[in-house]
């Protein structure tokens, strides 16, 4: 009977010195060492120095030695060598949202296209906090700010702010000093009250929620639809509340119990409509067969599971996040803001 003999073969002095040389991050004098180049070659092709001649036969193997020893250039280095960062900040209060993340999605999706790396600090409801988070992506030397918020809402920033170029998302700098991407509210109340009206009703209420900034262009948006249809504009229509179910329902019952009641209901946000179908129900209505509903936001933890699901606006969040990108890297001194326009979402509420 022949045994098998196990040969023990003891690795190459070149393996082993490969084998140490991954164990730690690899260098360009690494590179050069490996080849018998000089280390000013090495840069010279790394950095796609055209000015200096180099035979492509070097060119190929120093390229040929980054895929096999796996380096990877130093950003921080690279950043003092060309005086950019490619770092961009993101201050926000949507890490958590569970709908408006779409800021987020878009500035990384754009970011990365243009070989830049966002960083994300959350907003915290103590001032000082968010002083300081801003000190921090300021001394990592971040080219530009984006600061984004779940709700529009009038913000102020801290004064460091303006030692880099600053967009706001979805918010207004109540001092004026900063360009903002918004959604488009008065085109979102337009589509949606536009929707109700096709569907044949001229008695619409507004279920509109207080807050300043988008109540104000989806009320427009509500008024704009009903003059150009030819309908009156009906104060009694027209109520406001917090933006949540709770209002929702109380506001939605008023109207429903008037004596001569609306047929539709446009409602400022998704959880506002939410509470108006209870409301609906109690009055013993069916939706859409005797009341229509559109809500606004197309949150959809609310929109796609409502029974039956909610008819209703979405907002362009990740094209508000990618365009802010956009405003960065371009000519920031003219840049003076932008409105994006959100879409309607056919559902089976109206």
């Amino acid at each position: 009977m022949v045994r098998a003999r196990c040969v023990s073969r003891s690795p190459s002095n070149g393996f082993m010195k490969h084998l140490r040389m991954l164990s730690r991050r690899v260098s360009m004098d690494d590179i050069a060492r490996h080849l018998g180049l000089s280390r000013s070659t090495v840069s010279f092709v790394i950095n796609d120095r055209s000015d200096i001649r180099i035979s492509e036969e070097t060119k190929r193997r120093v390229w040929d030695a980054v895929a096999e020893l796996g380096y990877r250039p130093h950003a921080a280095a690279r950043s003092l060598a060309s005086s950019r960062t490619n770092l961009l900040g993101l201050v926000t209060d949507i890490a958590s949202s569970p709908f408006a993340g779409g800021i987020i999605s878009g500035a990384q999706r754009a970011a990365w296209e243009r070989g830049q790396v966002l960083l994300i600090v959350s907003l915290d409801s103590d001032s000082a906090a968010d002083t300081a988070m801003l000190e921090m992506l300021l001394e990592r030397r971040v080219e530009g700010l984006i600061y984004a918020t779940a709700g529009h809402i009038g913000v102020k920033l801290p004064e460091a702010a303006a030692e880099v170029p600053v967009v706001l998302v979805h918010c207004e700098d109540i001092e004026g000093r900063y360009p903002s991407i918004l959604p488009d509210e008065e085109h979102g109340g337009y589509t949606a009250t536009r929707r109700l009206i096709d569907g044949g009703h001229r008695r619409i209420g507004l279920v509109n929620l207080e807050a300043p900034y988008p109540s104000a262009g989806r009320r427009s948006g509500y008024e704009r639809a009903l003059r150009e249809a030819g309908i009156d504009v009906e104060p009694a229509l027209i109520l406001s509340g917090p933006a949540d179910a709770g209002a929702g329902f109380e506001l939605a019952r008023r109207m429903l119990q008037a004596e001569n009641p609306p047929t539709a209901l446009f409602c400022g946000t998704d959880r506002m409509a939410m509470g108006a179908f209870d409301a609906v129900r109690e009055a013993g209505l069916r939706i859409p067969e005797d009341v229509a509903v559109v809500g606004y936001d197309d949150q959809k933890i609310v929109a796609a599971y409502l029974r039956p699901a909610l008819t209703t606006i979405a907002l362009p969040f990740e094209e508000m996040g990618a365009a802010a990108v956009e405003a960065l890297n371009g000519d920031m001194e003219t840049f003076q803001g932008s409105t994006m326009r959100g879409w309607l979402v056919e559902r089976d509420s109206a």
